[in-house]
């Protein structure tokens, strides 16, 4: 298998491993700089809120489907992006600062789970609708965890019980106040079969086997050995022969947003993000015994690691300066004389969680006597007030020169000769004029700041981030994707959608769209039509009539009830039957029964 077309010399040994053949085509030592995403411009498709008699478009959430299995190829692939699908909660607990590094974290909490048996399971704890006693034949592990979940009502509710159950047995509250964007979480819960069914390497195989695998778009091959970090991703798809080749010669491969080829990773990240409020994403990391696959570095996400097979040691280090707390971007590849000691040093085994705030070092390496498998969940990536002040402020200036004449008045004719660091430390009345000047209009620029038009092209941008969700059985059957519309004896049959008046609807789920207020219009976004792809479509909206912005609202208000079409707040029945049918058909609505009896 030689790369490139060139021929190569068999090794002594008699054959060429992956690793040998890509080293000698692209050359040793060639290192990786970790990826930052970027965001793609914003776009749209535009659709005004009219009486409409077509079916929905194609794409929008699909059906509950059993986790991904051997048997079963995925259908889609992801392009590569260590990327959350974005995200992270508001802390219900009041703010506080931020450590710095000078500042130790408070002491580091190891959090162990209360004996398993027939009495903790009785006794449910406060997750009792995910974590109580599971009915007969319902199933446990973590496909089980999601259809108990799927029976909750609320969407909202689910995201929180799913949240709890990540860093159970700490209570959500006690680890936003003492370990969210603070302090590092080990939770070691002898539980192996914690996180079964969520993804596995049975699974990781299954998606290189479907051919959709490339490297480099979906799996990074990569070593870290005497203190090189390495990257050997051949060009093209990653075929079965050449990944477990990498593999057995002692690399590791990460298989980037496994939610691409995972039905359950998708349906588990796509309930965690309404909770985070951002977006959530993953990557999975399978390693050799024996080796590490790469250096030390901080991220620029809140991670939480779940060990989902075998083992791996990990070391964790605090930031090393006050400009490293909480940044912005990852860094480079670390080395060793770079860190220091380690603020914490454990080995994860199956079913374990650690989380590390962003801006924490930390590598992990395997032992010799075991593979490990985890995979990452991450979120909060540029979700900070300086991310929303970025967008803020550009936009308060714009409109405090369109509407106060003080901003636009000219500087004073000898100013350069008072200001600039070469007048730094002049004592001038001018001086102190100028600088009371500046501060004044700073502070004013406050009162014509748009907050709520920021906030809301925020939430824009994490609506075109979010995963679509995932249907439970009876969603889908009172929703557009379960309608019965088919081809039957020579016609279409069950065709129209008949929405009457006494029709009783609801939103699908609370998180799924934003009305936002722009120079062009009211616009609805909503995320029922976005791919498992990172961006692979462009932001789906519709333009609503301005008088339909109180029915959406009401909508909003109203979840999880359903309400009676005519009692939307539209000026004639007409609006309010033609404004319902259209919601539905975007997959937006669900009905309290369905349409049409199959």
């Amino acid at each position: 298998m030689a790369a490139g077309g060139a021929e190569l010399p068999r090794q002594q040994l008699g054959r060429l491993s992956a690793l040998s053949v890509y080293r000698r085509a692209a050359g040793a030592g060639r290192l990786e700089r970790r990826r930052r995403g970027t965001p793609l411009p914003a776009g749209g498709k535009r659709a005004k809120a009219r009486p409409r008699r077509r079916g929905a478009g194609s794409g929008g959430p699909e059906p509950e489907a059993p986790p991904l299995s051997a048997a079963a190829p995925p259908s889609r692939v992801e392009p590569a992006k260590e990327r959350p699908r974005s995200g992270g909660p508001e802390p219900e607990a009041p703010p506080r600062p931020p450590l710095s590094a000078a500042e130790p974290p408070r002491r580091l909490q190891r959090a162990k789970a209360p004996a398993r048996g027939p009495a903790a399971e009785r006794q449910g704890g406060p997750a009792a609708s995910p974590g109580g006693p599971r009915p007969a034949g319902e199933g446990g592990g973590v496909v089980g965890l999601l259809r108990r979940l799927g029976r909750l009502e609320d969407s909202r509710q689910r995201a929180a019980e799913l949240f709890r159950w990540l860093v159970a047995p700490v209570a959500p509250g006690k680890f936003l106040g003492q370990h969210w964007e603070r302090a590092p979480l080990l939770v070691q819960r002898g539980d192996p079969g914690y996180y079964a069914g969520l993804f596995s390497t049975a699974d990781f195989d299954a998606a290189v086997r479907s051919g959709e695998v490339h490297f480099g778009t979906h799996l990074d091959v990569t070593s870290y050995a005497d203190g090189v970090r390495e990257t050997h991703n051949p060009s093209g798809r990653a075929l079965p022969a050449v990944v477990w080749d990498f593999y057995q010669n002692g690399c590791s491969l990460r298989l980037l947003s496994p939610q691409t080829f995972s039905t359950t990773v998708w349906q588990f990240l796509s309930i965690l993000q309404e909770h985070f409020g951002s977006m959530a994403g993953a990557n999975t990391y399978l390693t050799p015994p024996g080796t590490q696959g790469f250096a030390p570095h901080y991220d620029d996400i809140e991670a939480f690691v779940l060990q989902l097979e075998g083992k791996k040691r990990w070391r964790v280090y605090r930031p090393r300066t006050d400009a490293e707390v909480l940044p912005q971007f990852s860094s480079a590849n670390l080395t060793q004389a770079e860190l220091g000691e380690p603020m914490l040093e454990t080995v994860l085994e199956a079913g374990d969680l650690l989380y590390f705030p962003r801006g924490f070092i930390h590598q992990g390496d395997c032992l010799p006597d075991a593979h490990s498998l985890h995979i990452t969940v991450s979120s909060y990536q540029r979700n900070s007030w300086g991310d929303l002040l970025e967008k803020l402020l550009p936009a308060a200036l714009q409109m405090a020169l369109e509407e106060d004449v003080e901003y636009r008045q000219g500087l004073p004719m000898d100013y350069l000769r008072y200001m600039g660091v070469a007048n730094s430390e002049a004592v001038d009345a001018r001086r102190t004029a100028f600088m009371e000047k500046v501060q004044s209009l700073i502070k004013k620029l406050v009162s014509y700041a748009p907050i709520d038009a920021a906030v809301d092209q925020r939430a824009k941008s994490f609506l075109h981030d979010c995963l679509p969700p995932v249907l439970t059985q009876s969603e889908k059957s009172q929703s557009v994707y379960g309608f019965p519309a088919r081809w039957q004896d020579g016609g279409p049959r069950d065709v129209d959608i008949l929405v009457t008046k006494d029709t009783e609807v609801r939103l699908l789920r609370h998180g799924i769209v934003r009305l936002c207020n722009e120079e062009a219009g009211v616009m609805l976004y909503y995320t029922t039509e976005n791919s498992r792809m990172y961006h692979k479509e462009e932001p789906k909206f519709l333009e609503i009539d301005p008088e339909y912005t109180d029915s959406i609202e009401f909508l909003l208000s109203s979840y999880p009830n359903h309400i009676r079409v005519d009692s939307l707040p539209c000026e004639t029945l007409e609006d309010k039957i033609s404004l319902a049918t259209l919601l539905f058909e975007k997959g937006i609505l669900t009905t309290k029964k369905p349409l049409v009896q199959v």
